[in-house]
């Protein structure tokens, strides 16, 4: 996933849980005050996402497809070493960026 992806994921995230309807607008709008550029189609297929499917759907869902292929990974990953603990930076990262989208979307 690319980081204008994640970037346009992130803003409808906060536009979700502040209430604001989620249109490419208000994405632009966060991206811009978060200083990130992505390509220009990425904001208006996010929104139409937001506009056919419920956030709170997919937030809650997000991992139950992929439950299965992380158990039989697991011991790959055990036998293999740092995979497991590769992943942990990377969680922490998308955190640490949602976290920034957010302050400056509010100052």
């Amino acid at each position: 996933m690319s980081a204008g992806e994640l970037a346009c994921i992130y803003s409808i995230l906060i536009l979700h849980n502040d209430g604001i309807a989620i249109t490419a607008e208000k994405i632009n709008t966060i991206l811009k005050a978060a200083g990130v550029t992505v390509e220009s189609y990425w904001p208006s297929l996010f929104a139409k996402l937001a506009q056919n499917k419920s956030i709170d759907d997919l937030v809650l869902n997000a991992g139950a497809a992929g439950g299965a292929a992380v158990a039989v990974s697991a011991p790959a990953a055990a036998a293999g070493g740092g995979a497991a603990a590769a992943a942990a930076p990377a969680v922490e990262a998308k955190k640490v960026l949602l976290v920034m989208l957010y302050i400056r979307f509010l100052s």
